[in-house]
């Protein structure tokens, strides 16, 4: 896979975030929804500034299950690295994979990267073969929390 990111809908999908999605659609679809409890595994736990306050995390309620999340930028600008943390419940392992997704393909990614996502990334996972519209679109309503987030907190447009 080259570090190059790829075209596709309104910007450019990120070199980690691409090879995730290409890990998705090289396997069969029955082997997807494993990979994506994969990652629902490897979500990382709120830092405690945030466990211990979550009213400090948005709420994504195109989520079928209560999923929270909260950008950190560190500056302004669009070079300004950009860490994510999310909240998801252990009994809902399609939203927290989903989640784990997004943490592992833009966690520490500038956000002019972020903001240039293009929405319908989350079509390219090859994931509609396995879960409902419903859950797809909970992921993108997470997307698109973190690009406002991002655009607002690095103060560009976009």
């Amino acid at each position: 896979m080259s570090d190059e990111p790829t075209s596709g809908g309104s910007g450019a999908v990120p070199a980690a975030l691409a090879e995730i999605a290409e890990d998705f659609q090289a396997l069969p679809a029955r082997d997807r929804l494993q990979l994506l409890l994969e990652f629902s595994d490897s979500l990382p736990d709120l830092p405690e500034r945030y466990a211990d306050h979550p009213e400090l995390l948005e709420p994504v309620p195109e989520c079928q299950s209560p999923i929270f999340l909260i950008t950190e930028v560190d500056g302004t600008g669009p070079e300004a690295p950009v860490s994510l943390f999310f909240s998801a419940p252990p009994e809902a392992p399609t939203t927290r994979g989903f989640a784990g997704i997004l943490a592992e393909g833009l966690d520490g990614l500038s956000a002019a990267e972020i903001v240039s996502v293009p929405a319908d990334v989350t079509g390219q996972m090859g994931l509609a073969e396995v879960v409902s519209p419903l859950r797809l679109r909970g992921m993108a309503g997470m997307l698109g929390r973190i690009k406002r987030q991002v655009r607002e907190k690095a103060q560009i447009e976009g």
